[in-house]
């Protein structure tokens, strides 16, 4: 008779602690790590993991799932990057609470600011809830790839409970706070793992309107953090431009301290200067006092993907581009390869909505060919500038070739965060940094921008193994950064290491041949639209909950995840 459901033989275990690897067999039962050693004991399965690594399943508390979890049972990218819990619901942007008149709105301010398209929404959205109870209500009978915890989205709720005052960014009245108040300890009651709110700039709806929770004042912001205090749990979620940072910060303490519990904050290094290292001072010292804030930090470079088949390319809004976009790929190809075309192209203006992202990219500087596997730690003199200029060729005429390769498949690259120095030692600086805790991929967001879901897999391999270009960080510190510490970091506490007791969500890694698969576009939203996927090699094994999920990168019939529910002060529980 078996002893355990699976055991894990031989393999070099990384248990998420930070301890050095040990060679040990993992054994598994009803969904729990059961023993960790030499397992003299059968498994009704058993996993031959000599040669690999075996690590627990990673958690990644940056995401927004939060449509696609109500419309896909798989949660990829992340799925494909040994991501066994997600946390969605983040930067203030949501789908619940909602009245039936505010739909259209909440989804033109996700597709503005989260990049998904507004078609797809309204195609896979069943809107089969109102309040932020009832959404969770609708997840917890679904059944997924991985776990899933939700937080509350401040401009949902402001919307809810204030209308069109509230997408107008009016200041929320004493009877509104109190209403505000009272829905996010509801929520923190029914199981959100937090609330989220954002305060930048950065974040408008399709209409180009910034996002409702911009300007909200003192008293809003420290009344649903009360709520926190009152339900006895949940984190906060923030990010902000920080224009006056000693009074926003003091604003972001305030709310801790009246809550009682922790706060990430969105840190990145912006371009060229050192506004992250000011921001991440106030965040020691506010951690030094006791206070329980984070800066939620990235790997690699936040940066925009640009192509023929992104949304983005470096002649988006030039009018003898832009006439084109409607023209299936060949024959965009076709016509963009003629030389009259191309001559005016070039002579066009760049469009003023695009012009700041136009300028980030440097007269082609800040601009690289995607290369297979990808290099995000590229060096200057690989961007398209500089080999335009050792060829003797015009720098734009060289990029517009270049979006013509591989039948005008190809993607170029361009950082617009963490690369200011064109290197990563910010990166290295912040992962390793006392008060960070890693985030930002925007899972299931900026579906044609973006796909930063891998960033699990690049701080294995970058850090882990390839860095060329400056020091890198030992496995065991990634493993817990990635896993035990994003699990703490939103208080998941039955999970994040291979020790007996915790939930067996692991994964089986041929370290040797991990690597991030270059970005490709798949048509598979709802309403038969795009996005950017990314795979990876070398996960060998992806277990949640006890069962495989994925084996050498191939889904399995299996789906053991579930909403996650922190119900309870001192446990989580899946719903």
């Amino acid at each position: 008779m078996s002893q355990h459901d699976l055991v894990i033989r031989s393999g070099s275990v990384i248990d998420g602690t930070g301890r050095k690897a040990f060679t040990a067999d993992v054994g598994i039962r009803g969904g729990v790590v059961a023993e960790v050693g030499k397992i003299s004991g059968t498994g009704r399965r058993e996993v031959d993991a000599d040669g690999a690594l075996v690590t627990p399943g990673f958690v990644d508390i940056h995401t927004h799932y939060d449509g696609q979890a109500t419309w896909s049972n798989r949660m990829s990218p992340s799925s494909h990057h040994g991501v066994t819990t997600v946390v969605m619901g983040n930067c203030g942007v949501g789908f619940a609470p909602v009245r039936p008149t505010d739909h259209e709105l909440l989804i033109e301010l996700m597709e503005g600011v989260e990049d998904i398209p507004g078609v797809a929404l309204s195609e896979g959205l069943s809107w089969d809830w109102e309040s932020f109870p009832d959404y969770l209500d609708f997840l917890s009978k679904r059944q997924f790839d991985m776990d899933i915890g939700a937080q509350l989205p401040h401009a949902a709720l402001r919307v809810y409970v204030m209308g069109q005052r509230g997408a107008d960014r009016e200041p929320a009245t004493a009877e509104d706070v109190a209403e505000m108040h009272r829905l996010t300890e509801q929520a923190i009651r029914a199981g959100a793992l937090g609330f989220t709110s954002s305060r930048t700039l950065n974040h408008r709806s399709v209409r180009g309107e910034p996002t409702p929770t911009l300007q909200a004042e003192y008293d809003e912001l420290v009344g649903m953090a009360c709520a926190l205090q009152n339900a006895g749990r949940g984190v906060m979620e923030m990010i902000s431009d920080f224009d006056d940072l000693d009074t926003e910060f003091e604003l972001l303490e305030s709310m801790v301290r009246s809550a009682g519990r922790p706060m990430s904050i969105s840190l990145a290094q912006g371009i060229g200067d050192q506004g992250w290292r000011k921001v991440l001072g106030k965040i020691e010292s506010a951690s030094n006092a006791g206070l329980v804030m984070r800066g939620q930090v990235a790997p690699r470079p936040i940066g925009i993907l640009l192509g023929l088949t992104t949304t983005l390319s470096p002649f988006t809004t030039r009018p003898s581009f832009t006439e084109l976009a409607q023209l299936p790929l060949a024959e965009r190809v076709a016509a963009l390869g003629d030389p009259e075309r191309k001559a005016r192209i070039l002579s066009e203006s760049t469009g003023h909505g695009f012009m700041r992202l136009f300028r980030l990219m440097d007269e082609g500087r800040k601009i690289w060919l995607m290369i297979d596997p990808p290099n995000y730690e590229p060096d200057p003199k690989d961007s398209l500038y500089a080999q335009a200029i050792a060829r003797g060729q015009d720098p734009w005429s060289f990029v517009y070739d270049a979006l013509l390769q591989n039948q005008g498949k190809a993607m170029l690259y361009t950082p617009f965060a963490n690369y200011a120095e064109d290197n990563l030692d910010c990166c290295r600086d912040m992962i390793l940094h006392k008060d960070t805790v890693m985030g930002l991929g925007d899972g299931g967001a900026h579906v044609g921008t973006i796909c930063d879901a891998s960033f699990i897999t690049s701080l294995l391999t970058h850090w882990g193994r390839d860095r060329t270009r400056g020091e890198g960080i030992d496995l065991p510190t990634l493993i817990k950064c990635q896993a035990r510490d994003t699990a703490r970091a939103v208080d998941l506490t039955d999970r994040g290491t291979l020790e007996v007791g915790m939930r067996a969500d692991v994964n089986v890694i041929d370290f040797d041949n991990l690597r991030v698969r270059l970005p490709e576009i798949v048509n598979d939203l709802p309403a038969g639209g795009a996005r950017l996927q990314q795979r990876a090699d070398g996960y060998q094994m992806t277990i949640v909950n006890g069962e495989p999920t994925y084996i050498d990168g191939q889904a399995t019939d299996a789906l053991p995840g579930r909403l996650v529910r922190k119900s309870d002060p001192t446990k989580p529980s899946s719903a």
